[in-house]
């Protein structure tokens, strides 16, 4: 049984609570989608049950997205949708193939995933009491921010989605499927990297500022072999923190608190990939790995 430290959870919760507003610059965007919240929450109305649902939901909410301010097909939002989208389309297309040992969990994997993101979504449209996760409002408050780049609101997406949602959609695989254990999953969880891989670099430079763009001529393949290390990275902590939460899913408490600070920690990387554009790589790479060793901290026995 992993050991938890309550205290340290509590003060560290509270002590990211105020770094973020610390990092934190004025955002103006208000909750919602308006002026196609009526649109949004039909489309999150039910969830999807298998990775043929979520591509054809992605694609919906992607229609929506492209029609919001602050102009058609600018909204920041969007630019992370496009990009799930991609690698989601990619996943189904590898789903079948000789590689992957359980279809089934990879499939429940990707849908737990998505239904996360859905979540999300839906909580930010939703009446005032329904609480967004920090790490996604980071990307949801910025929706209009013509200052946020389409790559920067991209990266802010996949923070969320990798550093908050992941452990949280492989711990609802394993209650729906069983605790893997030494089984074949994790190799087949390891498969989606190489579609990342093999992807994210034309998907990051669709997204690119000219700006961006030089920069990234100038590094060359070294920009690409850093987001390797960064999916991995990211990727490998989150099937470790599943697992440590996995251990303390009796004592709904301690599970909160760890929730928290997971999500908080998210988000003050999300915030910290704003406060230098010219540097979002090696900032996310520097964040990533000091959540690893926060959380860790706090996921150990007290000495």
């Amino acid at each position: 049984m992993v050991g938890f430290d309550r205290g340290r959870a509590e003060t560290s919760a509270e002590r990211l609570h105020e770094c973020r507003q610390q990092i934190t610059g004025p955002v103006t965007t208000e909750r919602g989608w308006a002026p196609a919240h009526l649109e949004m929450n039909a489309v999150l109305l039910d969830l999807p049950e298998d990775i043929a649902g979520v591509v054809a939901r992605l694609k919906l909410i992607q229609s929506i997205l492209d029609s919001l301010p602050p102009s058609p097909g600018t909204n920041r939002v969007a630019a992370f949708n496009a990009l799930y989208l991609t690698i989601t389309e990619q996943v189904e297309a590898h789903l079948r193939g000789p590689d992957v040992t359980d279809p089934i969990f990879l499939e429940m994997l990707d849908v737990e995933f998505a239904r996360l993101y859905f979540t999300a979504l839906g909580s930010w449209g939703a009446a005032p009491g329904v609480d967004t996760p920090d790490a996604w409002e980071v990307l949801f408050r910025r929706a209009h921010d013509s200052g946020v780049s389409p790559l920067e609101a991209a990266v802010l997406g996949v923070n969320a989605h990798i550093n908050h949602d992941l452990a949280l959609a492989l711990i609802a695989t394993w209650q729906r499927l069983g605790y893997p254990g030494d089984g074949p999953q994790h190799p087949d969880y390891l498969i989606v990297n190489q579609i990342f891989y093999q992807h994210i670099p034309p998907l990051r430079r669709r997204f690119a500022t000219a700006w961006q763009m030089q920069i990234d001529r100038c590094v060359g393949d070294l920009d690409d072999w850093s987001q390797r290390i960064l999916v991995y990275s990211t990727r490998a902590l989150a099937w470790e923190k599943a697992e440590r939460l996995w251990e303390l899913q009796d004592d709904k408490e301690d599970y909160a608190r760890a929730l928290l600070v997971m999500d908080r920690v998210a988000a003050v990387a999300g915030e910290t990939v704003l406060t230098g554009a010219g540097i979002v790589r090696v900032l996310w790479l520097a964040a990533t790995a000091w959540v690893k060793g926060f959380l860790f901290r706090v996921l150990s026995p007290p000495r």
